[in-house]
């Protein structure tokens, strides 16, 4: 049995250049109605975006304290499609579809076994502690570049 990993928090991982994370409806998660909240899809997206990026390789907390910046979304388009309800247990799938100087683009789906509840497409765009965009670091560029399913890189 292996010890000290009980109180780690659950992590995604990579199904080829797809990130998927199990996640857990609570009741905390839910409305009047039983269902999952809309504004929690968000919360749930932004976990995977989150673990999709550490398990990439970007160190996101290391930037952001090394004055480097952080990344903030720039553009988010969401489509609801069916309720998830309390203990349902949800796959957050992420992939990467698009690269560029200073923005990633994401598609992701939250899903209960095959069925897709919900699923977005989010520009993340790095930026400098003043705001502004900035070019991402080459090497996140091309962790990138290695996960797109679709579209351009364009560095």
């Amino acid at each position: 049995m292996e010890t000290g990993r009980a109180d780690l928090p659950v992590e995604g991982r990579f199904d080829g250049i797809e990130h998927r994370l199990p996640v857990r409806v609570y009741f905390e998660d839910t409305d009047l109605s039983g269902v999952v909240y809309h504004a929690n899809y968000l919360r749930y997206m932004e976990r995977g975006r989150s673990d999709m990026l550490r398990l990439a390789g970007v160190d996101q907390r290391a930037a952001q304290e090394a004055g480097e910046g952080a990344y903030a979304v720039a553009s988010l388009a969401i489509r609801y499609a069916a309720p998830a309800r309390l203990d349902d247990a949800l796959i957050v799938a992420t992939r990467v579809t698009a690269v560029r100087a200073a923005s990633v683009s994401i598609h992701q789906r939250v899903m209960r076994d095959a069925l897709v509840l919900a699923e977005a497409d989010v520009v993340a765009a790095l930026v400098a502690p003043s705001g502004r965009p900035r070019r991402q670091p080459r090497a996140w560029i091309d962790r990138f570049a290695a996960l797109v399913d679709q579209g351009e890189t364009r560095p």
